[in-house]
C-alpha cells in the first residue's frame, strides 16, 4: 500500500451517508495530477425465485460523463454524411463491417441502422464478448442516426450487471460541480427505479448496496433516501 493511499485511508467513514454529505470526502481524495472519475459500484439483487433478473439499459446523464468516446457507425451510403456531421469518428457500410470482421475494432461504441443490423448480426461472436453489439433497447440500433450519436456523446451510459449482480459506472469527474454529479446520480437512481417498476418478476429491493469512489481513491458506502 502506497503512502498516498495510506493517508487516504485515514479519511474512511464508519457509517454510510447520503451522496451530498459524502461527495466532498470523495473529491478530497483525488490527489493525483489527472482529473479523476467519480465512480459508482452497485450490487443488485439479481437472484429471483423464477430465475435471474438481468439489468441492461442506458441512462442519459444530464451533466454528461466527462469522457470522450470513439463512436463508429454502420449505415447506408445515404446516411453516412449525416453520421459524419453528427460527430461519428468512424463511418461506413459493408466496408466497415468487413474491417470489423477482420478484427479492426478501434472504437468504443458501435451504432447502426436497422437495415444494416441484419448484416452486422453475423459478427455476434466478435462484437458480443466486447459488449459492442448494437441493441435496439440501448438505442444503438436506430433509424435516427443523428440522435443516437448525439446521446452517446452527451453522456449516455450503459447499466449492465455481471453474473454476481455487480454494476459499475462513472457519473462525472472531480472537476464537475457537486450539483452536476448529484444530478447524474439522481438520473441513475431514477432509471433503476423505473427498470424495477417495469419488471413484474422483480420482488423486494433491487439495490443491495452502493458505493462511491474516485479513480484512485477509497470507497464510501452510500445511504439511499428511497428503497429501490
Amino acid at each position: 500500500m502506497s503512502k498516498r493511499f495510506k493517508k487516504l485511508s485515514e479519511n474512511k467513514l464508519k457509517n454510510s451517508d447520503a451522496i451530498d454529505k459524502i461527495l466532498s470526502k470523495v473529491k478530497s481524495n483525488c490527489t493525483t495530477k489527472f482529473d479523476e472519475s467519480i465512480d459508482l459500484s452497485l450490487q443488485i439483487n439479481n437472484k429471483q425465485k423464477k430465475g435471474e433478473f438481468n439489468l441492461r439499459t442506458v441512462v442519459n446523464l444530464p451533466s454528461g460523463s466527462g469522457k470522450k468516446i470513439k463512436i463508429a457507425v454502420v449505415c447506408e451510403d445515404s446516411k453516412q454524411k449525416d453520421a459524419k456531421d453528427a460527430g461519428a469518428d468512424i463511418v461506413g457500410g459493408d466496408d466497415l463491417i468487413e474491417k470489423i470482421k477482420n478484427g479492426n475494432i478501434n472504437f468504443e461504441k458501435l451504432i447502426c441502422t436497422p437495415s444494416m443490423m441484419i448484416k452486422l448480426s453475423k459478427l455476434g461472436k466478435i462484437l458480443g464478448p466486447k459488449g459492442l453489439m448494437p441493441n435496439p433497447k440501448l438505442g444503438t440500433v436506430n433509424e435516427n442516426i443523428k440522435k443516437a450519436i448525439s446521446e452517446a456523446k452527451l453522456g449516455q451510459v450503459e447499466l449492465k450487471n455481471d453474473k454476481d449482480g455487480n454494476v459499475g459506472l462513472s457519473i462525472g469527474k472531480k472537476s464537475f460541480s457537486d450539483e452536476k454529479i448529484i444530478k447524474n446520480f439522481n438520473a441513475v437512481m431514477e432509471t433503476l427505479d423505473r427498470e424495477k417498476s417495469n419488471n413484474p418478476l422483480k420482488k423486494g429491493d433491487l439495490i443491495k448496496s452502493i458505493f462511491i469512489t474516485s479513480t484512485m481513491g477509497i470507497s464510501y458506502k452510500l445511504k439511499l433516501t428511497k428503497n429501490i
